[in-house]
């Protein structure tokens, strides 16, 4: 019975975070059935007009690694919740308003929603069993494509058949339910990092995303070689580099580009851009293609509507592939998954090169990209996951998540200009030809592969799926065969989880001669097999972990050159450390000893 229990409570949690990233999607999207129709909406011209969209971007992009980096810090609930609840104000913002000046600021409150996803992300790396980890985090990351494809059809049934400001309320109800769900169900998360929160940092980085981004999005309209365009990119490259700087000197950064810098990590995030690219390209060409005029030849006359459901299988497939990643991962590993799904995505835009003169292509075509799509999504997070330390998992899926944004926009700008460059004039109207669509595949086909360039490079995911830790008694043996496995704590820098002021263990860590071993890395683990706090030994080799609670636990050392070893401790549940010291040994059948007192 209680495992019945503890396997509806994990349940629970997957869903209400999956339907808080729904909601972030719906949120982006919605506008996209009446994007065309916002300059007579808002009594503007269509260049003002655009920023009713650039805002949410710009917004969103500052707000991820930000509430990234809060959330690791103050609580990864309490920061879901805020990102949420502005996002409601946002939402009511537009709803009742047609100036664009409080439509922009609405929308750009909208846009702090963004940061749910990285929130949500390391809220299950935190509450999760190690066994409902990977589904739950590919449903989890693919939860924008979902959103995104169940809301198209939703928003233009909505738009054709109401007033367009119903959009918002609607939005803004699904963020309302949202926290209370999560407020119910959701627990918060024990796991923090040390440090004060680098507002500095945070200026910085937001001046240089807003600097880059926006000639990315308003460069069509200014021109790409106007003086503004780029200027702005020079001023973005200044602000950016001197902001890296003054991180690299932070004792506790919004960002640890040093940890960044890792290969790992580097190269996922730059997978990440080129699968951003891949997914909105889809999204900008289908609808055009199928609500053009069958009088051009190539357009297939559909509604808006009907437009949105031909696109929809987007999303639902991305959906349905997590819990197929998850069997692929268990067994392969994410890299290959990351692979495997680039290698569909560009089969589906293959193919879509020659399978756009019917409203059934354009589903198939969708269905293929989607499950492509849907299996590189979930991959990215195990990446990023498994290559930093948990005190750091929302800062680093912040940044992951503002890559794939990144792509998307870089794919907004390049394919719109694409598309207007190829456009047949026919007095004032420009209408996208088929030449202009195939380039836009192409261009998709070459991001993907130059994606899969880069996951090429990526090396093997270190974690274990089996116990590999020695334990010096049967009593031992048991405890670590209860954990299932010891997640890797990779990372140069591991903090202390800290989620109370309860003392925990602390000791030294030496070698076999006694002397201090610098620099190991430390593990407890919980009864249940899940991480509850890491630490890195001085240069004395000390070391000092925090506990959630009382009761048994499981220590594990880890250090280049000797065998990982565990040990079983139990601590009192009192607000004083207990000692215990790991001795390791080079050889992997020989013992250890632990020391308690």
């Amino acid at each position: 019975m209680p495992q019945t229990m503890a396997q509806r409570r994990t349940g629970g949690i997957v869903l209400v975070l999956a339907f808080a990233g729904i909601t972030v999607a719906v949120m982006q999207t919605l506008l996209v059935p009446v994007i065309k129709d916002l300059p007579a909406l808002l009594t503007t011209a269509p260049t003002n007009a655009t920023w009713v969209m650039t805002s949410t971007l710009l917004a969103g992009a500052v707000a991820t690694p930000i509430m990234g980096r809060l959330g690791d810090l103050y609580g990864k609930r309490r920061m879901l919740i805020t990102s949420l609840a502005v996002m409601v104000g946002g939402s009511l913002v537009c709803g009742f308003t047609s100036e664009l000046l409080v439509m922009i600021v609405g929308r750009a409150l909208q846009g702090f929603a963004m940061g749910a996803i990285p929130l949500g992300i390391g809220l299950m790396r935190d509450e999760l069993p190690r066994e409902k980890l990977g589904s739950a985090l590919a449903l989890m990351s693919s939860s924008i494509g979902v959103g995104g494809g169940l809301a198209l059809p939703l928003a233009a049934l909505v738009a054709q058949h109401a007033d367009w400001h119903a959009l918002f309320f609607g939005a803004a109800g699904l963020g309302v339910l949202a926290i209370l769900l999560t407020l119910a169900v959701v627990p918060e998360s024990g796991v923090r990092a040390e440090g004060r929160f680098d507002a500095a940092g945070a200026l910085g980085l937001s001046l240089g995303l807003v600097l880059f981004l926006l000639p990315i999005t308003k460069g069509s309209d200014w021109g790409w070689s106007s003086a503004t365009t780029l200027g702005l990119f020079a001023a973005a490259l200044v602000v950016l580099v001197l902001w890296g700087l003054m991180e690299l000197r932070m004792k506790a950064p919004l960002v640890d580009l040093r940890t960044t810098a890792r290969r790992e990590v580097l190269l996922t995030n730059l997978a990440s851009i080129t699968v951003g690219v891949a997914f909105y390209a889809i999204s900008l060409v289908l609808p055009q293609l199928l609500q053009l005029p069958t009088a051009t030849g190539y357009g297939l006359g559909q509604s808006m509507v009907v437009a949105g459901l031909c696109v929809a299988p987007l999303g639902l497939t991305m959906m349905f592939t997590a819990p197929v990643y998850a069997r692929l991962s268990a067994r392969y590993g994410p890299k290959l998954t990351l692979m495997l799904g680039m290698l569909i995505i560009a089969v589906g835009y293959g193919a879509g090169l020659g399978l756009m003169s019917a409203a059934w292509q354009t589903i198939v075509i969708s269905v293929i990209v989607g499950a492509g799509i849907g299996l590189a999504y979930s991959s990215l997070p195990a990446l990023i996951n498994g290559a930093v330390d948990p005190s750091e998992t929302g800062a680093a899926n912040g940044l992951n998540t503002l890559m794939r944004s990144i792509g998307t926009s870089v794919s907004s700008a390049v394919i719109g200009m694409v598309l207007a460059n190829t456009a047949h004039h026919a007095g004032p109207v420009a209408v996208p030809t088929m030449q202009g669509f195939r380039i836009s595949f192409l261009i998709a086909t070459a991001a993907v592969a130059l994606g899969l360039l880069l996951a090429v490079f990526l090396p093997r995911s270190r974690t274990m799926s089996t116990p590999q830790l020695l334990a010096s008694s049967e009593e031992e043996t048991e405890a670590v065969r209860d954990t299932h496995a010891v997640p890797a704590i990779p990372g140069p820098r591991a903090v202390p989880a800290a989620p109370g002021p309860r003392a925990g263990f602390r000791g030294r860590v030496l070698d076999p001669a006694g002397a201090p071993v610098a620099r190991a890395r430390v593990a407890l683990i919980d009864p249940r097999g899940r991480r509850a706090g890491t630490a890195l030994t001085d240069h004395d080799g000390r070391y000092s972990v925090a506990v959630p609670d009382g009761g048994a636990y499981v220590l594990a050392a880890m250090v280049a050159g000797h065998a990982p070893r565990a040990s079983a401790a139990v601590h009192p549940g009192e607000d004083r450390p207990v000692e215990v010291d790991l001795v390791l040994r080079a050889g992997a059948g020989e013992r250890r000893t632990a020391v308690q007192s």
